[in-house]
């Protein structure tokens, strides 16, 4: 898939729906032939009541740099176990439960389980 946006090049997406938000996945590659993900979030908002109401999406992006992937992934693989320790896991599953005693770097190369979270991009 490839479509353009401004200038940069949209060449992989994901949509992830997730209640009355989706989180869109969207690998770009900006005209030196870079590419980075950019993830935005798209929130349905109404406002006004009956037929005065008006539907609205509130967006908000981020730019993750290929650099940043690896301290980006651990800091959210810690948030996520310190949330789940916190306040137990969500629907019963821990992505904490293996990795409890593990050391960042020891979590950053262990092999991902299929519940746990892959972005795969080759550069």
């Amino acid at each position: 898939m490839t479509t353009t946006e401004g200038d940069k090049e949209i060449v992989f997406t994901k949509a992830i729906k997730a209640g009355k938000r989706i989180y869109y996945l969207d690998v770009k590659r900006n005209r030196k032939g870079e590419m980075f993900l950019a993830i935005t979030e798209s929130k349905k908002v109404t406002t006004g009541e009956g037929d005065a109401s008006q539907i609205s999406f509130e967006k908000h992006k981020i730019f993750l740099y290929k650099e940043d992937f690896e301290k980006f992934m651990a800091g959210l693989h810690e948030t996520i176990q310190y949330i789940e320790c916190e306040q137990g896991p969500i629907a019963g599953e821990s992505h904490m439960a293996t990795n409890e005693s593990l050391t960042t770097n020891e979590i950053l190369h262990e092999p991902l389980k299929t519940d746990d979270i892959k972005i795969d991009i080759d550069f």
